[in-house]
């Protein structure tokens, strides 16, 4: 096995396992609740907001955004040669850790984990450029301070950076290795939103501010 190869699965794994700390549930826990059994059950800072407060469910939001950035720092050190390459792997398994987190399913014993908005607007902060982040921000935002939906605003926020990502790709203006990241982590994300989208159609989606 090349010492490339050995690289690249340290940053997969040191990626997956970071990904994979569940913060929602470390919180709940703090809070004496079990936060796979409130609320949506999800392992997210919008449940926590939800069944603890608004400053914990912030603060959840906050590491789990950092996780995303501090995966990606890892892997630059790791793999320094390839920089681009390494964001790309790191920023696509930290948030299949986050998904289908290795932690949360020896606590439940069912592979359990959270949805990966705030993980992958961890690793956008570190791949796109400003005028993106500021950009997806402020549709997001929007979206959500009208609707108080927080699944609508991060869908808007995905189709934004989605589009917006792939015509940076295609005028080679980041690395085209982010083409990877675009592909797969918009498909998890959407698959992961899959019942928020159900709800939304239906009307019963929960908006910002009801409680668990």
């Amino acid at each position: 096995m090349s010492d490339e190869t050995v690289r690249v699965l340290l940053v997969v794994v040191v990626s997956y396992l970071l990904g994979s700390i569940p913060t929602a549930y470390i919180v709940g826990r703090i809070k004496h609740i079990n936060i796979f059994e409130t609320g949506s059950g999800n392992m997210g800072g919008t449940n926590v907001i939800r069944a603890v407060g608004t400053g914990w469910g912030i603060g959840v939001l906050v590491f789990d955004t950092l996780k995303g950035i501090i995966a990606i720092l890892i892997s630059r050190l790791i793999l320094s040669e390839n920089t681009a390459a390494a964001t790309t792997i790191a920023a696509i398994v930290v948030i299949i850790g986050h998904n289908w987190s290795l932690f949360a399913t020896m606590i439940t014993g069912s592979l359990r984990g959270g949805k990966g908005a705030a993980t992958a607007f961890g690793t956008l902060l570190m791949m796109a450029p400003i005028p993106v982040i500021l950009g997806v921000s402020l549709v997001g935002g929007a979206v959500i301070a009208v609707t108080r939906y927080v699944s609508l605003g991060v869908l808007f926020m995905v189709g934004v950076a989605t589009t917006w990502m792939f015509v940076l790709v295609s005028q080679q203006q980041i690395p085209g290795e982010y083409m990877y990241y675009i592909l797969i982590v918009t498909a998890m994300i959407l698959y992961r939103f899959r019942q928020n989208i159900q709800r939304l159609l239906a009307g019963t989606e929960r908006r910002l501010g009801e409680r668990a």
